[in-house]
């Protein structure tokens, strides 16, 4: 049963907070009927939250923002998605040449299959993902040092992106943890976004590799503008119409 919409902004955004530690998700529609307010009002809430770090914004919602998380809490996620997105991966990555290749789990998928490199240096800045190149036959594995992130596992910080702008890249394979059409590609660490940029700087192209549950969605720290990829891989076909908003901007794998 609607309550009085004479709620104050304020008021509203407290109990949407309150939603979403109840149900874990803010629908609209439904919050909206809940509230006695219009979906544009709700729209407008939620992104006020969602500047605040407070929510992160879906389709058809609100989610908790997404917090840093481990590699191996990470690597236990959307795995079937991952190995697909690797497999289509695959065939973008050079045989030889210096290739930079960041902390993500889903890069950690892509090193774990090379099956062809001939004479490739890998850069990257997560021991995790070092420790896969290593294991690759006609691979070198390169690891940035720096600060470790004790919450993502990953090596950043003026020094890690020292040695990464030290080196010119082919390419450069990534992932994110969210990625929005408008905003682009964002992490749940600003010093992993900031790396991230370092690596794209100094790449003849960037690679972008996604599962699908990432989509439409925004993390704290901006890294990539969708216009700065040059190719967006996901699990999906590229004909899906999850992907229409991604077309007109970046190349579908």
């Amino acid at each position: 049963m609607a309550i009085s919409s004479s709620l104050d902004a304020e008021s509203r955004r407290s109990r949407l907070l309150e939603i979403l530690g109840a149900e874990g998700r803010i629908t609209i529609s439904d919050a909206a009927e809940t509230l006695g307010v219009s979906e544009m009002t709700l729209r407008r809430d939620l992104g006020d939250l969602e500047s605040l770090g407070q929510v992160r914004r879906v389709r058809g919602g609100a989610v908790a923002p997404l917090q840093p998380q481990s590699f191996s809490e990470r690597s236990s996620k959307q795995a079937a998605a991952k190995r697909l997105i690797a497999q289509k991966a695959q065939r973008l990555v050079p045989r030889e040449g210096v290739c930079a290749f960041d902390a993500s789990s889903t890069i950690g998928v892509l090193l774990s299959g090379l099956s062809d490199a001939a004479d490739l240096t890998v850069v990257t800045n997560s021991a995790e993902n070092f420790r896969a190149a290593e294991d690759r036959p006609g691979v070198t594995p390169v690891l940035v040092g720096g600060h470790r992130e004790r919450r993502t596992d990953s090596f950043v910080g003026p020094h890690a992106s020292l040695t990464a702008a030290s080196l010119h890249y082919s390419a450069f394979m990534t992932s994110a943890a969210a990625l929005d059409a408008e905003w682009g590609s964002s992490e749940a660490t600003a010093g992993e976004a900031a790396l991230k940029r370092v690596f794209h700087e100094h790449a003849d192209i960037t690679v972008l590799l996604v599962d699908s549950s990432k989509l439409n969605s925004r993390a704290v720290a901006r890294a990539l503008g969708l216009e700065e990829v040059d190719v967006l891989v996901t699990e999906l076909d590229p004909s899906h119409p999850r992907l229409d908003a991604y077309r007109p901007v970046v190349e579908l794998l």
